[in-house]
């Protein structure tokens, strides 16, 4: 991957299905938290509001990254442990449907505890 500038470059620069799940994760941020900022944060797509993280994703050979910080993915952790995760960060592999009904509640779970 190489260094983009925005979130289109980022996505554009990937293919068929991880392309399309990054557009489905995009939609779901900007659906869940209209307001948020977006851009390119620590080499993946991410947001802010209130000028606080929100969530950040990002494509991979074989996975989707989904980072929504520790404390979201302990609020989750049941519904992820059929993942493999990292601390604040989850992988949703290509092979398998993407979560989107997990992934809205995880979005407005951060929100909630963003916002207060």
């Amino acid at each position: 991957m190489s260094m983009v500038s925005n979130v289109d470059e980022y996505i554009n620069q990937f293919d068929g299905e991880v392309k399309a799940r990054l557009l489905t994760l995009r939609e779901i941020v900007r659906a869940e938290v209209p307001d948020a900022d977006e851009g390119i944060m620590y080499g993946l797509v991410g947001y802010k509001t209130h000028k606080k993280p929100l969530v950040y994703f990002g494509g991979y050979a074989h996975h989707i990254g989904f980072y929504a910080t520790p404390q979201g993915h302990e609020e989750f952790a049941d519904d992820l442990a059929k993942y493999k995760q990292g601390k604040g960060s989850v992988q949703f592999p290509l092979d398998q449907p993407l979560p989107v009904d997990l992934i809205k509640r995880m979005v407005q779970f951060r929100k909630n505890q963003v916002r207060g």
